[in-house]
């Protein structure tokens, strides 16, 4: 009897023929061995778990019992013997590879599944002499293993999934912040930017990040694109709004520039000074236009003013030359009031005074750079007088006066009450009394010197 793997020629006994190819699982683990995979040595391993009877059939030895594996015509029983447990050995050696594949490199439970069922299906189909049993428990760990491999799997897709379902909520949730801006907050440009890339990231994680399930999916992407649609229809919205009002900026700047060009060349200084202000508080209630039109709006507008201003800067210049020899008089004259101060005739000091006022007018304008301080000048002097004679009036007026001497008799008697009240409280010998008396008593007598000082002035 022959295995049905040998051919019907009788193979020479030097070179016997070699036992199937092996399996794709074997080539693949042979492609990335991590390490060099051990093989049962011949010799008395194939004794121990094999035999051939006379006729040159081999039997394999399992705990059922013997079992007939075929024959080698033309070679020795030891030759046949070793023949079989060679083709034992290259199932062990593909099945030894897969499993330190399994528990050395990143192989996938899906190769590792597709190799084991190789394994299997050649371990079924061979006739081998070797210790099958032991095969069998190898089979068996790898089984294991490669299920332990899928659970991994299964849960590091999981956990994949759950940080792919977090970075789309984050996305979502920043998406419906951004749509939920109050109009009068947002950044159009910047958020508008970010909710492009927003998408693109969206778009990524589709294309590169672990999948969802599709009603997450579905429930996340409408969100997403409720918060996109939402902020496209805010942006939309605003901008027509903005055309609209820019539109009419522009058309009351329009206006005011050409109020602006017309007042220009007015020489009515003053009240054209004032004509520009009031435009100027029109042109900031205006609003915006865009930015070209407000721009090129301003340059008409400030020119028109500029040169207004620029007019009435070189007429007042030439009124400055003019006031010089004012200022002259008036700076001479501002000495002479000086010298009435300090205030001791208050007569000859407000006649004085009158003569001066009425050169001063009588002088003219001065340059605008030395107005304030002229004018500040005189008004000192003028405020030093009537102030003196302020005091003067207040002095010999009799109804302040007699306030002046009732207020003081009332604080006497009221001294000689309070002198009384401590006299007692030291008699009682009650201390607190005491120093209640004799604070309100030192509070009077104050007042009572204040008031005579007050009197002593009407008395002259």
């Amino acid at each position: 009897m022959t295995d049905e793997n040998t051919p019907a020629a009788t193979p020479k006994p030097s070179a016997p023929k070699p036992g199937p190819a092996p399996s794709p699982a074997a080539l693949r683990a042979v492609a990335h061995p991590p390490v060099a995979a051990p093989t049962p040595p011949p010799g008395p391993a194939a004794e121990t778990f094999g035999r051939v009877d006379e006729s040159g059939t081999v039997y394999v030895r399992t705990a059922e019992g013997e079992r007939e594996v075929g024959s080698y015509p033309g070679a020795t029983p030891e030759e046949a013997l070793h023949y079989f447990a060679r083709k034992f050995d290259e199932l062990w050696a593909s099945a030894d590879l897969l499993q330190q594949r399994l528990t050395t490199t990143d192989i996938t439970a899906r190769d590792a599944q597709e190799g084991l069922a190789k394994l299997r299906e050649h371990i079924a189909e061979a006739n081998v002499v070797g210790d099958l049993e032991a095969l069998a428990t190898k089979v068996a760990e790898i089984e294991q293993a490669v299920e332990a491999r899928k659970e991994s799997e299964a849960a590091e897709r999981t956990k994949a999934r759950e940080a792919a379902k977090a970075q789309r909520e984050a996305l979502v949730v920043e998406a419906e912040a951004i749509a939920a801006q109050p109009e009068n907050k947002i950044q159009w440009k910047a958020s508008g930017a970010r909710m492009r890339a927003l998408l693109e990231e969206w778009k990524q994680h589709q294309r590169s990040g672990a999948r969802l399930d599709r009603e997450t999916e579905t429930a996340l992407w409408q969100r997403f694109s409720h918060a996109r649609n939402s902020f496209d229809k805010a942006r939309r919205v605003h901008f027509a709004q903005l055309e609209s009002s820019q539109s009419e900026a522009r058309a009351a700047k329009e206006a005011l520039v050409a109020e602006a060009e017309e007042l220009s060349t007015s020489t009515d200084w003053g009240a054209t000074a004032g004509a520009f202000k009031r435009l100027m508080d029109r042109w900031r209630k205006a609003g915006r236009a865009s930015r070209a039109d407000d721009d090129a709006l301003w340059e008409r507008f400030k020119a028109a003013q500029d040169a207004f201003f620029a007019a009435k800067d070189q007429m007042a210049a030439a009124e400055d030359e003019e006031f010089r020899g004012n200022l002259a008089v008036k700076e001479q004259l501002l000495q002479e009031a000086q010298a009435i101060l300090p205030v001791t005739d208050i007569d000859a000091a407000k006649a004085a005074l009158r003569a001066i006022q009425e050169k001063w007018d009588a002088a003219g304008k001065v340059p605008r750079t030395d107005v304030d301080r002229m004018e500040k000048g005189l008004r000192r002097i003028e405020s030093a007088v009537r102030d003196a004679d302020d005091k003067r009036w207040a002095q010999t007026n009799p109804e302040v006066a007699a306030r002046a001497q009732s207020m003081v008799d009332q604080l006497e008697a009221s001294v000689a009450g309070l002198r009384d009240d401590l006299a007692k409280a030291e008699a009682s010998g009650n201390e607190k009394k005491v120093a209640d008396a004799r604070a309100k008593l030192e509070a009077q007598e104050q007042w009572l010197a204040q008031a005579r000082g007050n009197l002593d002035e009407f008395s002259g």
